[in-house]
Order: structure tokens, then sequence, then C-alpha cells
């Protein structure tokens, strides 16, 4: 049955009600207990994630322009290439912030490192929109440029992990599916957002308004949604998981914690390369397949993105709270198994036949399959790791997998179109991804009935 959006708030708003009412009642019983879960705490903990993805989605869709105001070089393709390969270096960084704002995270808390990690994206955003150009101040624009995606990379190293923990460790024991699957709603709709907001403002504005000022309106709009975020991050409670196991001795070195973790933390990767090739090949790559290989118009190529984003937005939620009544694993590997299935032969159909309603249908057919998928993803990974090491361990998987195959996935796809002489070998590296990802979710722990706090010698998960 279709759950409306109207219904996920009610049952958010319910959900407040239920904790505060056993908040009172364990008053006097000795255990630390967070404030209820509210709206805004469902907004703070996604707020970071989505301002990632939108600022990644409008950096790309403008590249071309920034190529030219800030990386000026003999040929347009020399000037790209200086725009990607500065684009790129930011997932160099997605590790080292994942490790390091992982480790502060399972320190200090959840909250301190939210405020710090949103902080650090709106800075970048703002270096970005008020950059001047290389005509301006000559070498130091791009070193600007370089400068904040280094920041922003940094920062998103430690999001994912830290919003998720948060998430997941606020929710009521029974419903951390659908909490956690708040976390891949936001990548979604910041993708959405990003995507229509570039179409609009490419389509509204002559090519000399877009390169003289028009290019930094969605950075200014970022700029709107990092303060924002701060305020509400601020008013957060730090969640009653962490706060039982703050006075917990904790000297294990980041390669001890990993060790003890091991199989979360291999199911962990395998899951996230399936996830992001997905994401960057069905999400983000699909309207340049449907311009340069299907001869499509973009606007037709853009309105196939946003349908089949939305059919996976509103699925999301849905399959996070079904896996509270029937567990993650038999949601994500039933769905990575049809996903296998499917990729290949509706990109031959698709390739056979090019035409809208064939993109179309193949996009929504995939992204449906893939919110099935990213229902429970969230919930299923944070839960693998005991809390004092949950946004270390999160963290360092995670972005180890984004930076490898995401960062890499243009070239990876190029290449393999190139080495192969098939149009339709992006395919290939997206079954690849779901074969990875389908084997790391058969050796996934089920935690649906498990204690989230997991705190020192009692993990449900041995």
């Amino acid at each position: 049955m279709w759950i409306t959006a109207s219904a996920w708030m009610r049952r958010l708003s319910d959900d407040a009600a239920e904790r505060y009412e056993r908040q009172q009642i364990n008053q006097g019983s000795g255990k630390v207990m967070s404030s209820p879960p509210k709206l805004f705490q469902i907004a703070a903990a996604v707020i970071g994630n989505a301002l990632e993805w939108y600022d990644f989605i409008v950096f790309g869709f403008f590249a071309v322009v920034i190529a030219r105001l800030f990386f000026p070089a003999e040929s347009q393709y020399a000037s790209l290439l200086l725009t990607t390969a500065t684009f790129g270096v930011g997932f160099f960084m997605r590790p080292v912030g994942g490790i390091l704002l992982g480790i502060y995270a399972d320190h200090r808390g959840r909250k301190a490192s939210l405020l710090l990690i949103i902080g650090l994206m709106t800075m970048a955003i703002a270096i970005i929109a008020f950059a001047p150009t290389y005509a301006s101040i000559g070498i130091a624009a791009p070193a600007l440029v370089v400068l904040a995606r280094l920041l922003q990379g940094f920062a998103t190293g430690g999001e994912f992990a830290s919003a998720t923990a948060f998430l997941v460790e606020s929710a009521p024991a029974q419903r951390r599916g659908f909490y956690g699957s708040w976390q891949m709603v936001g990548q979604g709709l910041a993708v959405l957002t990003g995507a229509l907001l570039g179409a609009f403002i490419t389509r509204i504005l002559t090519p000399e308004a877009l390169d003289s000022w028009g290019w930094r309106l969605p950075f200014l709009f970022g700029l709107i949604i990092g303060p924002l975020g701060f305020y509400i991050r601020r008013r957060l409670d730090e969640t009653a998981p962490f706060l039982a196991t703050r006075g917990v001795e904790q000297q294990q070195a980041l390669g001890a914690a990993l060790a003890a973790h091991l199989r979360g933390a291999l199911s962990t990767f395998g899951i996230i390369i399936s996830a992001t090739i997905s994401f960057y090949v069905i999400l983000l790559y699909m309207p340049t397949i449907a311009r340069t290989q299907l001869k499509l118009p973009l606007d037709q190529a853009f309105s196939a993105q946003a349908v089949s984003l939305a059919c996976m937005i509103v699925l999301i939620p849905i399959f996070g709270a079904l896996s509270d009544h029937i567990g993650r694993r038999p949601i994500m590997i039933g769905a990575l198994l049809l996903y296998l299935l499917l990729v290949y032969p509706l990109f031959s159909w698709m390739y056979s036949n090019p035409s809208f309603a064939s993109l179309i249908i193949t996009q929504v057919v995939l992204c449906s399959l893939l919110g099935a998928f990213f229902g429970p993803m969230s919930t299923a990974l944070a839960e693998q790791f005991q809390t004092q090491v949950r946004s270390t361990g999160l963290g360092t998987a995670y972005n180890i997998a984004v930076m490898v195959f995401g960062g890499f996935a243009p070239f990876f796809v190029t290449w393999m179109i190139q080495a192969t002489g098939l149009a339709v070998a992006p395919a290939f590296y997206v079954m690849f991804g779901a074969a990875v990802g389908l084997v790391a979710s058969l050796f996934l722990k089920e935690t649906l009935a498990a204690d989230v706090a997991m705190t020192e010698g009692k993990t449900a998960l041995n």
C-alpha cells in the first residue's frame, strides 16, 4: 500500500510522542534517555547529506562554465579536464574525513560531529560562490576552487556515517529501518533539486549572463541551506546509545576496531560499491547516455531522470518501514537480485529502441528497485557496528568504496565503452556492482532484533 507524505509525517510525530512517554516512565530507572526524536531532528540528520549531493550535482552541472572561468587553457578540452580533476580531488579527501571525523563522532558525540561537518560544508560552498575568477586574481582563483573541493571532500567523508548513526540511535527500536531510510531520501531530493535548478537556470539565462553571474546562483542557494542546517543541528540532543557508552574506556586503534568488526566492514564495503555505482551511473550519468548515445533532447533526458528519482524517493521510506517487520536482508537481497537480472535486458532494449518511452521505462524500473534496496540499507549498515566505533567503522568502509568505485565511475564507464566498442558497456559496470552488493548482502548480519546500543561485550551480532 502506498504511504503518502502526510502519513509519514504523522508517523514521525507519533514516534516522538511514544518516545516521550517512555522517557517519563524511565526517569527513575537510572537509564540514559535522549529526548524524543522530532521532525527537526530527522531534518538535521539528512540535511548535511542532502547539501553534499546538491553541491555535487551543481558543480557537475556547471563544470563547463567553471572550466572557462577558473581553468583557462589552450583548448576547451584541457580546461574541462582540469575542472574534472579538481572535482575528483575531493574524493581523495573522503576517506581521510571518514576516519578523522568518525573518530571525533565516536569520542565527542554525534551532535558535535554533525555541527562541525555542516560548518565545513557551508564554508566550502561559500568559497566557490564568492571566488573571483582567473581573469580577476590569476592563479589564486583555481587554487581557491581546489581548496573548496578538498574541504568539501573532507567534510563529506564524515557526514554519512555520523548522520546515519544519529538517525538509527535516535529511532524507536521497532522503527529504525524507517528512520534510517530518510538518509537516502535526502540524497534523492538533493539530486532532484540540483538537477532541476541547474536546468532551470541554464534555460532562462543567456550564455553571457550565465558566465557573468548566473552560475553562482545555485551555490548561493546552497548557502541558505547551510546556516539553516547549522541552526537545526545546534538544537539536537545527543543520542541515548552514545551517552550510555560515553564512560566506557575506548582505546582501540582504528585497525583493531575494524578487525573486531571485519565481517560488518567488508559487508558494508561491498554494499556501498553497489550503491555508489548505481547512484553515479543510473541516477547521474544516464542523462549523458540519453544525450550522447540515444540522441535524445536534453529536456527529455532530464524529464526521465526527474520522474525516476521521484519514484525512488517515494519507495525508499516504504521499504525502510517494511524492513522493520520482515528484516533488512530479505529486502536488500531480493531487490539486488532483480536489479542484477534486469539491468542488461533493459539497457539492450533501450539502445535498440532509442526513445523517450524506452528511456523512462528503463529508469523507472531500475530506480524503483534501487528504492527498495536503499530503503533498509543505511540502517542495516549502521547496525553492523558497536556504538563506540559506529561512525569510524561505517565512515571508513563507506568512503573508501565511494572514492574508488564512485569517484572513478565516469572513467570506468568511458574506458569500458572504448575497450569493448559496445555502447551498452555501462550496464556491465552496473551489473558488477549489483553482483558485489548481492554477495555482500548474503554475508550481512540480520539486525532487525538487535540492540542498537551494542554496548561493551553485549553485541547482538555475535
